[in-house]
């Protein structure tokens, strides 16, 4: 038992020590996993416990003013990071197949360093989104898809801080920080009460081209040799991405093909019911 517990105790000094980037391991929430987890922890323990049980004799907030500063900041701080994704590298001098970390402790790479580090804080605040639903009482909102893509995130964007802050990985950033512009965009014009039901539905399929150009660009790790970024990200960034395709596409049916289809039914049952009728009435006026 005592050798077992040394491993582990070896084991948790060589991941946390020993392989990660010395740049970052004073950056706030990034020294240990232990502050990230339980902040994790208390996000699950708040949305399914503390939260419910604040609500539970409350009327709904409406939270419009609130949810439009946020949104406004969301739009703002994903729109500044896009833009040093590509004026950092992502114009010209990165390449799409391959990009190694500069390990080196230069200016540009440290802010590189501090950037992805950003990005991190980002997935942090949209934590957020989670929070509101449960003071607006829109529980029904919080799903499987939902908790699994906020959590997953902040836990690769940890490691991607802790381990390679920089090179092939900030891709993800890059698409996503694009993607989050837009449907914020989208957040702050509902919480104005701008209708913007057709949207919805591109946004998903934005969504889901994200999810395949992350996958195609891990892929291309399989294929291109010594570029010096390391494989093992694909093992992990493939089958996630892959799994995120799956959820997000079977949302996008049910949301947007078979319901669709089901109105359609209806209202095609509602036309043969209104020509019944009025066949009927016909008839009965001819008698």
């Amino acid at each position: 038992m005592a050798t077992m517990i040394q491993e582990l105790i070896a084991w948790y000094k060589y991941l946390n020590e020993d392989v990660a980037d010395q740049r970052t391991k004073d950056y706030f929430l990034i020294g240990t996993p232990w502050p990230g987890l339980t902040l994790i922890g208390f996000y699950v323990y708040f949305i399914y416990n503390l939260g419910p049980r604040l609500m539970e004799k409350r009327q709904p907030f409406t939270l419009y003013r609130i949810l439009q500063i946020y949104n406004v900041t969301q739009i703002l701080l994903n729109a500044y990071l896009f833009y040093k994704a590509m004026t950092m590298g992502w114009i010209g001098e990165f390449s799409y197949f391959c990009e190694p970390i500069d390990y080196s402790n230069t200016p540009k790479t440290r802010e590189i360093t501090r950037l992805v580090w950003s990005y991190f804080m980002i997935k942090v605040l949209d934590l957020m989104d989670t929070v509101f639903f449960v003071l607006r009482k829109k529980q029904s909102q919080i799903t499987f898809l939902h908790l699994y893509h906020h959590i997953g995130i902040v836990m690769g964007t940890w490691g991607a801080v802790k381990w390679l802050p920089g090179g092939h990985v900030t891709f993800l950033g890059l698409i996503n920080t694009f993607v989050h512009v837009i449907m914020y965009t989208h957040y702050l014009l509902a919480a104005m009460k701008i209708n913007t039901s057709l949207w919805k539905k591109h946004i998903t399929q934005l969504q889901l081209i994200q999810f395949f150009l992350i996958t195609l660009h891990y892929l291309q790790l399989a294929w291109v040799e010594d570029c010096g970024f390391p494989i093992w990200p694909a093992y992990v960034m493939v089958p996630q991405n892959l799994f995120m395709i799956i959820l997000f596409g079977d949302f996008y049916y049910k949301t947007y093909i078979k319901e669709k289809s089901a109105i359609e039914k209806v209202m095609t049952k509602m036309e043969i019911n209104g020509i019944s009728t009025e066949i009927s009435n016909r008839k009965s006026k001819e008698q």
